[in-house]
């Protein structure tokens, strides 16, 4: 069961249903997709009561309007943005109530890229492998909203009252750049220990081509001493991949399920999320870590 409760009025650049994605399809040639930052996606849930990985809206530099067509509480995360509801401001990253006939106005992102907006109760669409996202690369899941778009809510049962004590994920730019960690990646040896010192030793710059699929990353070249062709293999979220070019690309939420360039390194689970929220032209810095390190 699922009732109307919203009407897109305006879109910024991007907004996006997405929950926790759909993985186990990899064989299937399927990506998991998903939110790109699944811990804001999973606090914005929590703060009005769903299930972690409820369907919300994912939204890209801000600018998202919606008339409310029935009561509604919402929380907005991510991205730190102005929220008002009829004009009035609203606290972000906290429940907030919106009453039949409001307008709710994000405005745009002080820091950051990504902000996400969960509705009490989670937002209803058609599943495709159990998962109600939008893949860009692939174009499965629901298409991006637009005006005139209506929102269902799925009227989920609650798993717990509204609140507002769930820590904050703030996402600013640090005034030294954005430090990653990650691990050691199963063609690091095609770099060898020059490659490793390169990958780690400089400040490397989000290109503006970056998306859901993958941040790539301008920089020094990385090169790479072994020149033979490598066989498609299968890649995950976080891996870093390194083209031709030697300009390393960072996958995200909607990456290929396989790739014939090698990776030298993989970004750990939640790093992905801070990677999610980088804007072009910020600076980022890999650390290799270990075992326990990951502590």
């Amino acid at each position: 069961m699922s009732r109307h409760a919203l009407t897109v009025e305006r879109v910024g650049p991007l907004a996006l249903l997405q929950d926790l994605g759909r993985p186990g399809h990899a064989h299937l040639g399927v990506s998991p997709s998903g939110a790109a930052d699944r811990g804001s996606l999973r606090t914005a849930n929590r703060l009005v009561g769903n299930a972690d990985g409820a369907l919300a809206v994912e939204v890209l530099a801000g600018g998202l309007a919606l008339r409310a067509s029935a009561d509604v509480t919402v929380a907005v995360t991510g991205a730190p943005l102005p929220v008002q509801v009829d004009g009035r401001a609203v606290d972000f990253c906290a429940p907030a109530f919106v009453p039949a006939g409001s307008l709710l106005r994000l405005g745009t992102p002080v820091t950051g890229l990504r902000s996400y907006l969960a509705v009490r109760g989670g937002l209803a669409a058609e599943q495709v492998f159990g998962s109600g996202s939008r893949d860009t690369l692939s174009g499965i899941g629901p298409e991006p909203l637009a005006v005139g778009s209506a929102l269902h809510v799925a009227d989920a049962d609650p798993v717990a009252a509204p609140r507002s004590s769930d820590v904050p994920r703030l996402h600013g730019a640090s005034p030294g750049g954005l430090v990653v960690r990650a691990v050691p990646g199963p063609r690091d040896d095609w770099f060898g220990p020059a490659g490793a010192r390169v990958l780690t030793g400089v400040s490397w710059t989000v290109a503006g081509d970056s998306d859901r699929v993958g941040v790539r990353l301008s920089g020094p070249v990385l090169e790479r001493h072994r020149r033979e062709e490598l066989a498609s293999e299968g890649v995950l979220r976080g891996a870093v991949q390194v083209p031709p070019s030697g300009q390393p690309l960072v996958f995200l939420a909607d990456h290929p399920t396989t790739g014939g360039y090698p990776v030298v390194a993989v970004v750990v689970e939640e790093d992905c999320d801070l990677l999610a929220q980088a804007r072009p032209g910020e600076g980022v810095r890999v650390e290799l870590v270990r075992g326990p390190e990951l502590g």
